[in-house]
């Protein structure tokens, strides 16, 4: 396989991307922090092929992407109270939620109970994943490997690996999402990265 890099505006762009993704394929793209690499979240096999594509761990979970909060209720049952403030607050933007998942997402999103979903601050992954639907999206890098923040850094670690690139330049944030636990009573991060425990607990004492 070689993979095709093509400009996000191009106007075969999400047509091409779309197809991949439905027929169980692989696309990496911008978003706000890092490039990814995603597929349909409910397709197991296609999540399963993330783990080859990157060398990555099956440990580890995938988090999911959304359009936007209507989408909550697609990936999570039962949402704490705390998550729906902070995505209210938050998104789209660089916070990653852990939240009680439903039974249907495959194991291969996450073995736990649990997932992590955001909406990225991005026009072309909304694009993306307004007509795709909930994906299934981890940095498109090597594991262990720096996370990329343009279309060539992709290339370079996964040319072969992944079908199709979009290109929308470099992304402007470089840093992996906050990553935030919001099944327990008190807020817990996971992952530090662009917002702080203490914005967090700003919104959360507000209501």
């Amino acid at each position: 396989m070689k993979s095709q890099i093509l400009p996000a505006t191009a106007a075969d762009a999400m047509d091409a991307a779309l197809g991949i993704l439905r027929a169980g394929g692989l696309v990496a793209f911008p978003t706000d922090t890092v490039y990814g690499i995603g597929s349909l979240a409910f397709d197991e096999q296609a999540v399963q092929s993330i783990y080859e594509a990157k060398g990555r761990s099956e440990e580890k979970a995938i988090p999911v992407l959304l359009a936007g909060t209507a989408e909550l209720d697609q990936v999570s049952h039962s949402l704490p109270r705390m998550a729906r403030l902070l995505a209210e607050q938050f998104w789209p933007g660089p916070l990653t939620l852990v939240v009680p998942k439903v039974s249907r997402l495959p194991s291969a999103v996450s073995a736990s109970d649990t997932v992590g979903v955001r909406v990225p601050d991005h026009p072309v992954a909304l694009a993306l994943l307004k007509r795709s639907g909930p994906l299934a999206v981890t940095s498109a890098n090597l594991s262990g490997q720096p996370s990329p923040c343009t279309a060539q850094d992709v290339l370079q670690q996964l040319d072969g690996r992944v079908p199709l690139i979009l290109d929308a330049g470099r992304t402007p944030g470089g840093i992996p999402s906050t990553v935030l636990d919001c099944t327990r009573a008190e807020p817990h991060i996971l992952r530090a990265g662009p917002i702080t425990l203490e914005e967090i607990r700003a919104v959360l004492h507000r209501h």
